[in-house]
């Protein structure tokens, strides 16, 4: 693995086995990672959301990982045992998901929530743990954080509960965060406020984050490069300033049927997709 590398995912394959026969939903994807905003976009169902839960040993039954290698401190991720993923799931690498209201615990109040996921991996005893919850909420600037760690899920707008989800996963730490759309049911002032939080966690922890998102204009922006999956494999590797200038027909493709307030054509337009990209 290269020095500054901090995940290194080689041939990575995830496979459903279905009834009318084997589905690879991810084909031989491979990429590094270092200390930056990796963006992994592309429509539903080209295999980016199943890329970042098989890094972390998530993908359900009856779904098969299989690859040369996911190389994370020296440990192969794919082969790793029980007992060495639980180390390094969530204290390590860190999972945001998309929507809050399914990951959060709707009988458990939000503080004592944040409170287990110190404890669980720091070993710290409840009065400190409380106090960092305190701290952690505030980083991600919440007002009146007091309130909030008294408050049930329920009672929390989709921002604020997206903002306690990031709260949770930074809480041990880690060197790697995957967030899975975490913006997408976000109106456009709290996306950006969110978008704002990570970029600031994300430069001052000198962490790597992997940006799994539809939302092309946003990753142009906010990544530092970007992987652009169809199919279950990565047709291409650009750099995010760089999108816009993407060479593949289907990124392009993808990036001309966004609407435009200075195009003056009625209709969008469809894109057009070529069997050879399955294969590419």
């Amino acid at each position: 693995m290269a020095a500054g590398t901090l995940l290194d995912v080689r041939n990575l394959r995830v496979t459903f086995d279905t009834r009318k026969g084997p589905v690879e939903a991810v084909r031989g994807v491979s990429f590094a990672l270092g200390r930056e905003k990796l963006g992994i976009v592309g429509e539903s169902g080209s295999g980016k959301s199943q890329t970042g839960r098989s890094i972390l040993g998530l993908t359900p039954p009856p779904g098969r990982v299989e690859a040369d290698a996911v190389d994370f401190a020296g440990v192969d991720l794919v082969h790793a045992s029980a007992a060495e993923m639980r180390a390094i799931r969530g204290k390590r690498i860190s999972m945001v998901m998309q929507d809050p209201k399914f990951s959060l615990n709707p009988v458990m109040r939000v503080g004592d929530q944040i409170v287990e996921a110190f404890q669980a991996h720091g070993g710290i005893s409840p009065p400190r743990a409380r106090e960092m919850a305190l701290e952690m909420l505030k980083a991600v600037r919440i007002r009146n954080p007091e309130r909030v760690m008294r408050s049930y899920p329920h009672e929390v707008s989709g921002g604020m509960g997206q903002r306690i989800m990031i709260a949770m996963m930074l809480a041990p730490d880690p060197d790697i965060l995957i967030a899975d759309e975490p913006t997408s049911a976000l109106d456009v002032t709290v996306q950006l406020q969110v978008l704002a939080i990570l970029d600031d966690l994300v430069t001052q922890r000198g962490m790597g984050l992997i940006f799994i998102s539809h939302d092309l204009p946003l990753v142009a922006t906010f990544c530092d490069r970007v992987l652009v999956m169809y199919a279950g494999r990565i047709v291409e590797e650009v750099a995010a300033k760089d999108l816009a200038a993407a060479k593949h027909p289907y990124t392009r493709g993808l990036m001309n049927c966004l609407p435009r307030l200075d195009d003056q054509h009625g209709m969008l337009q469809v894109l057009d997709r070529d069997p050879a990209w399955l294969d590419a």
